[in-house]
């Protein structure tokens, strides 16, 4: 790695020594929810999840009984600890690895899952190359972080560890460009239930949120800013490939 990706993971190290918060089990709960949706018809008997944090999307699996075969990377060691804590009956193992080269041989999946991890990743496409070798299906989600004017919020978004900023399409032509085939998307926005908690002492913001989604959701808009983004690919075997 580099000395940036060094300090990348020792960032994230400690990030959940505290213990884990409702915000995120309720964020788990949603994600958990995107994935079977667009990966229920592809069956996976054996699933990786890649940067599964403090495994809130783990324990949802888990309860929602997605498969009976889970294995689980992730760079910090408070998450790797949160995670074996949790003791998920269908979680075979969680690895610590550094954020780029899996440790499995090639098509050891049937799915791998990575849900908004991409946003913190400094090199990209480099993990996207090893989820690919790893796995036959490939499941992603990210937020949907662009504004005209972010970069007005720099501070805001690396305070999130968010260092790539996408639109849906942007995400897309990332995963195109790197071989991936579109199976399935979903423009994604967040639920009531993390609405209620996010604002509970905020009734105001509470209710415009909910109205801007339900409007952005049911106009040609929600292609380009909804919440979150999700797709389920495959990859066709071929490397970028310029000029």
């Amino acid at each position: 790695m580099s000395q940036a990706s060094n300090q990348i993971s020792a960032t994230y190290n400690e990030q959940y020594l505290n213990e884990s918060s409702e915000w995120r089990d309720l964020g788990g709960k949603q994600k958990s929810s995107n994935i079977i949706d667009l990966c229920s018809k592809h069956s996976s008997k054996k699933t990786l999840d890649i940067g599964s944090g403090d495994g809130a999307v783990l324990s949802w699996l888990d309860k929602r009984k997605f498969t009976d075969n889970l294995s689980s990377l992730e760079i910090s060691d408070s998450g790797i600890a949160a995670i074996t804590a949790r003791n998920l009956a269908s979680l075979k193992e969680v690895k610590k690895f550094d954020g780029y080269h899996i440790p499995y041989d090639e098509k050891s999946f049937e799915l791998a899952t990575c849900s908004h991890v991409i946003e913190h990743v400094e090199h990209p496409r480099l993990l996207l190359r090893e989820i690919a070798r790893v796995s036959d299906y490939q499941y992603f989600e990210v937020p949907i972080d662009f504004s005209f004017f972010v970069d007005e919020k720099i501070k805001h978004y690396l305070d999130y560890g968010h260092i790539n900023i996408y639109t849906p399409a942007l995400f897309k032509f990332l995963l195109k460009s790197e071989g991936f085939e579109v199976i399935d998307e979903r423009f994604l926005f967040t639920s009531d239930e993390l609405i209620e908690f996010q604002f509970k002492n905020n009734f105001k913001r509470k209710v415009i949120q909910k109205i801007k989604n339900l409007i952005v959701s049911i106009t040609p808009y929600k292609k380009i800013k909804p919440n979150a983004y999700s797709v389920l690919c495959k990859h066709n075997g071929n490397d970028l490939s310029i000029f």
